[in-house]
Formats: structure tokens, sequence, C-alpha cells
């Protein structure tokens, strides 16, 4: 089975900003977008834009497009001008995501398939498959996740990839097997990367929950906590966000502060804060041109009047989508 892939890539004279560095990929990344946009709309948009974010491909019911070269890395994972997401990753971004139904489902289907081929191609297994959240935490791919379906994802590219004739996942011995789901016993001859790799979770989360600082020293019969509670794992549970209440825009000296911070955190969270290549995604505080051009984009999305001002309209529709 072959997916013919549409090429529409950014132009050379943007490869500063959209895919500025030579990648040889590792993984692949899977993402869902915040739209019910195609994918010809999707990457037309990303390509002409002046923003950093980029991703390699889009796919929705009908097609696969590929926005960005191969060997030139892409800003999509969040974390950093070095991470190993952003440097080494393909980005597969799945259509019609925000409201789901018939087109979101067929689209995701398309792309278990492609990515089955991405790996098949490469003689990779099925350990090469990323989720977005696992690079920096994002709640992405957002409509898998909260529908608790990402093993479900896994499993079915894992089949299609079997089916082309690709390499299978391997079964896990009984000393590579989650302690309940919740925490892992280190072993001789472990690497806190292989743990991360086995269990499903991101060397950053690693570290985070279990307060390793240099991940080279992990001893032998050490517990590490996989999710942020033993009893009640948080898989497909969404994260809160507040939201201020008044009016913001552009002024000279700009506004900062926590309440615009609580904005942008809210926008990256619905894919409309550029700067996935930044630090923290960029979210600094200030309400500059970055943070009015996001609302701007997020109003024209959901049929407000786009004037790049946050208010109570604005706020409200940013609530909905965010429950």
């Amino acid at each position: 089975m072959t997916i013919a892939v549409k090429k529409r890539l950014v132009p050379s004279e943007k490869y500063a900003l959209k895919c500025p560095n030579p990648m040889t990929p590792e993984y692949i990344t899977i993402h869902n977008t915040a739209n019910d946009a195609s994918a010809a709309n999707e990457i037309s948009y990303m390509t002409g834009n002046s923003e950093s974010t980029s991703y390699h491909f889009a796919v929705d019911d009908k097609e696969v497009i590929q926005g960005i070269p191969l060997n030139r890395n892409a800003w999509h994972s969040g974390d950093g001008t070095n991470g190993t997401g952003n440097r080494k990753s393909i980005a597969v971004e799945i259509c019609y995501s925000k409201s789901g139904g018939a087109r979101y489902r067929a689209a995701e289907a398309l792309a278990i398939k492609f990515v089955a081929l991405l790996l098949k191609e490469r003689g990779w297994g099925i350990d090469k498959i990323r989720k977005h959240q696992d690079w920096n935490g994002k709640y992405c791919p957002h409509r898998i996740l909260s529908e608790g379906r990402w093993d479900q994802v896994k499993a079915a590219i894992a089949a299609e990839l079997e089916r082309l004739g690709g390499k299978k996942a391997p079964k896990p011995s009984k000393t590579e097997t989650k302690t309940g789901g919740a925490t892992y016993t280190v072993k001789k001859g472990d690497a806190l990367s292989v743990i991360a790799q086995k269990n499903d979770v991101s060397m950053a989360t690693l570290q985070r929950l279990n307060g390793i600082k240099n991940p080279n020293f992990i001893k032998v019969g050490q517990v590490l906590k996989l999710t942020d509670s033993v009893s009640t794992p948080t898989k497909g549970k969404k994260p809160s966000y507040t939201l201020p209440s008044g009016i913001f825009k552009v002024t000279s000296p700009l506004t900062k502060g926590t309440a615009v911070k609580q904005i942008q955190t809210a926008l990256a969270a619905l894919y409309y804060y550029p700067d996935k290549g930044a630090k923290n995604n960029g979210i600094d505080g200030y309400y500059g041109s970055k943070t009015a051009n996001a609302v701007k984009r997020f109003q024209s999305m959901y049929g407000l009047a786009a004037d790049g001002i946050y208010g109570p309209k604005t706020k409200a529709k940013i609530e909905a989508l965010l429950k």
C-alpha cells in the first residue's frame, strides 16, 4: 500500500523561520489540530504566515500534505530550541480535531496508515512514536487524550505496521512491565531513557516526578514514579486554566503580568500562541504584537470581531473550548 503525499513545501527563504536546522529524524510525533481546517488549509496557513510554528505533515480525511522537508527540523513540540521533539522528530498533524465526528475519524484512520508507512520506510518500530505531550507536557493530541484512546491509536499503528511487514512491537518481559502502571523499579543495566520509552512517558516527566537532576544517576532498586499519583493515574485528565476578566490590548508601554500569562497559556493550549520553538512556548507575560496576533487568529476562527483585543466574548469562547 502506498499513500500519495502532496508537497506544498515552505519556501526556502523561510527556512530560517520555519525549519532552520538540518535534521536526521529519530521519532514521529502525533498532534491534533485545534480547528476543523483541511490539510490543504493547515499547510497553506503554516507555510504562509510569519510565525515560527511549523510541522512536516497535515493529514485529513482525504489526503496527506507535506509542508516541511524531512531533512529539516520543525517547531512543533514546545521543548525548546535544542529539544529532542523539535530537533529530531517528524511532526504529523491530524486535521478536523476540534469537532471530531466522521471527518475526524477518517482523518485519524488515514494518519494511522500514514504513520505506519513512515515507520516501515525507516525500519522503525512502534517505540519511535511519541505524542506531543511527551516532549513538554502539553495536552496534545488533545482529542485522542480526552477520549482516553492513546494506547488504542498506538496499537492500531502497530497492527498496520505488522500488516505492512514492518518491525513488530516486542513483547515486554516481566522485568520490563510496568508495576501497576504507576511505578517502575530500576534494574541492572537500565537507563532513564530506556525506562521512559518502555513505559510511554517522557524523560522530562520522569525527572520531574522523581526529583532527578542528572539522568545518568539512577540506582538499582530505586522505585520511580511514572504518574503524578500512584493511586489515581492522570491519563486523560485535562488541566484547568484560569482566565482574567477585563480588556487587554496592545498599549505603550506594553501591558504585562500574570493575567497576560494566563491568556497566553490558554491560547497555547488551543494551539494559537505562536512560539512553539521558544522556551515555555514564548509565554512571557507581555501583551504585545505576538499575543494580539494570536488573539486575532483565534477570533477570526470562531466568528468574533478579529481585532486582537482580549475581552469578555473572547474569554467566554476560550473558556468554552477548554472545558
